[in-house]
């Protein structure tokens, strides 16, 4: 059975894969962090890979301490200044990097990849389904879990229901989705149309989407999980 360090260096490991394959128009495309270029979130992800724990703090004080500031600054300079393969490199080389975010853990490692993984691949239309497991390990287990008070999403009346797996979150009207669709709306993330089914749908869909119907085969302000 792998363990939380495995999911974590394979998780990078198949993401790098996915970068390392992409036309170079696609590293200008949108993703699901609003704002956000596929090379602004690579740049994100592989921040903490490339800056020193002094280097980091200094960055943060230039943004008075305000870490969202600061992620969005720094991650649109580094996109800036560094070539789609340096950034793939950055990913690639680092897939056993032992960086935890601050009171995250492994876990908060896991879901940062994860997330961000799906941020880039989901409106490329990329199939890349997540593995189980590494769900499991990510998915709330109650709405007063960490990551749904983290980014504060509005839940109330609704039960997320997944259609993969066994899981389900909170009580009320249902939202149906792949257990990775549900984790991306948990994390504040408007979702392409037709991969979310329920009279609530469009709430948790991105504009001008019919905000209901399908069911797509494939799974799957920049907000950051760790």
């Amino acid at each position: 059975m792998d363990t939380i360090r495995d999911m974590i260096a394979a998780q990078r490991t198949e993401l790098a894969e996915v970068l390392a394959a992409l036309p170079a128009p696609a590293w200008d495309e949108p993703t699901l962090c609003a704002g956000w270029r596929v090379r602004e979130v690579v740049a994100h992800i592989t921040m903490p890979f490339r800056y020193s724990g002094p280097r980091f703090m200094l960055e943060l004080a230039k943004s008075r301490g305000r870490f969202n500031e600061m992620s969005d600054r720094v991650a649109r300079r580094d996109a800036a200044a560094m070539s789609p393969a340096d950034l793939a490199g950055a990913l690639r080389s680092n897939t056993g990097h032992p960086w935890k975010p601050p009171g995250g853990g492994w876990t908060g490692a896991l879901a940062h990849d994860l997330i961000h993984g799906m941020d880039i691949t989901v409106p490329l239309g990329l199939a890349q389904p997540v593995q189980e497991d590494r769900l499991r390990l990510v998915l709330p287990d109650s709405l007063t879990g960490k990551s749904v008070r983290f980014f504060g999403v509005d839940l109330d009346g609704i039960e997320l229901r997944a259609r993969d797996i066994d899981w389900t979150l909170g009580s009320g009207a249902p939202l149906t989705g792949t257990a990775a669709d549900l984790l991306l709306v948990l994390c504040g993330r408007k979702l392409p149309a037709g991969r979310l089914a329920g009279e609530l749908s469009a709430r948790f869909s991105q504009p001008g989407s019919p905000g209901s119907a399908g069911s797509p085969d494939s799974p799957g302000s920049p907000g950051s999980p760790g």
